[in-house]
């Protein structure tokens, strides 16, 4: 993680905590010509709303603006991680045990980039996930240093409640 984003998570964690809400994540990045400063929260106890990430926008502002720990102008945005947030934290892993995930890895294992199936297990070294493959389900084994993207997915195959 850069400088700048353990900064200003440093900044905006007292902010999510006053205001019983999760900091998902914080990313700094340039996209074009600009900078953007992305933080990412989340209501553990209800859909978060656009009134929250505005509070959250607003108090971080105002620190930054004060503290002023970054050099080059940037768009700061406040919002949620969405359906598919990204796992990063072991939190994030423990609360996906059982749910349906996608992994992208940065070279090919048995022969594929891409995987969606169900996390079933985690630790330093490696992810276990359970896939269907037609039919079969199938638990592969894939090394954390070779995930370029793991996030919650969406899983479309799957039945509705009724």
């Amino acid at each position: 993680m850069s400088k700048i984003t353990e900064q200003i998570e440093k900044i905006a964690q007292p902010i999510t905590d006053e205001l019983n809400l999760e900091l998902v994540d914080v990313e700094f990045l340039k996209e074009g010509r600009s900078w953007f400063l992305r933080v990412y929260v989340d209501n553990p106890e209800a859909p978060i709303d656009i009134e929250q990430c505005a509070t959250v926008s607003e108090r971080l502002s105002e620190i930054l603006d004060e503290l002023d720990p970054i050099e080059q102008n940037y768009f700061l945005e406040v919002s949620s991680p969405g359906a598919e947030r990204p796992l990063k934290k072991a939190k994030d892993f423990d609360n996906a045990i059982g749910k349906f995930i996608y992994i992208k890895t940065y070279e090919p294992i048995l022969d594929a980039k891409e995987f969606e199936g169900h996390l079933q297990s985690y630790n330093e070294e490696e992810v276990q996930i359970e896939v269907k493959i037609k039919t079969r389900r199938k638990t592969i084994v894939i090394p954390r240093q070779k995930i370029a993207v793991i996030r919650l997915a969406i899983d479309f195959s799957a039945k509705p409640d009724r």
